[in-house]
């Protein structure tokens, strides 16, 4: 059985240049904020990161107060086993039960036995019930 929860991510826009990560970064880590996952890509001119944080009340104070652009969202952060076709099995029972995945990232350290995913879906309520009432 899967182990999935509702959380918040904060979603961080910054300007697509050299340094803008690593200044956002260190100002999460000055703060002693934990990164527990992380996502970006760049959207035209501009870096999006998606961060799960151990305490993003005080991301969000740090960012807004470095004038930083950032809001939050609702996520649902799953543990599951670290083995092949497990992203797969999510998708799958996500797709079977008409749920449409709107953004997914995962981090998979080689030496856990767990993964950790963050997914935002259209329907984060129906998606909790999908994955926690499945059998990995």
């Amino acid at each position: 059985m899967l182990k999935t929860r509702p959380a918040r991510e904060v979603i961080v826009r910054l300007p697509n240049e050299i340094g803008a990560f690593d200044r956002m970064a260190k100002t999460i880590a000055v703060k002693g904020v934990n990164i527990i996952a992380v996502s970006a890509s760049i959207e035209g001119s501009q870096a999006v990161v998606h961060l799960v944080t151990d305490d993003n009340v005080r991301v969000m104070d740090t960012l807004r107060a470095e004038h930083c652009e950032a809001s939050e969202a609702d996520v649902l952060v799953t543990k599951a086993p670290h083995r092949p076709g497990m992203i797969h099995s999510i998708s799958e029972r996500l797709a079977r039960g008409g749920v449409h995945i709107n953004r997914l990232y995962a981090t998979a350290p080689i030496t856990q036995e767990h993964i950790l995913i963050v997914v935002a879906s259209a329907d984060n309520d129906r998606a909790m019930v999908l994955l926690n009432d499945s059998v990995v």
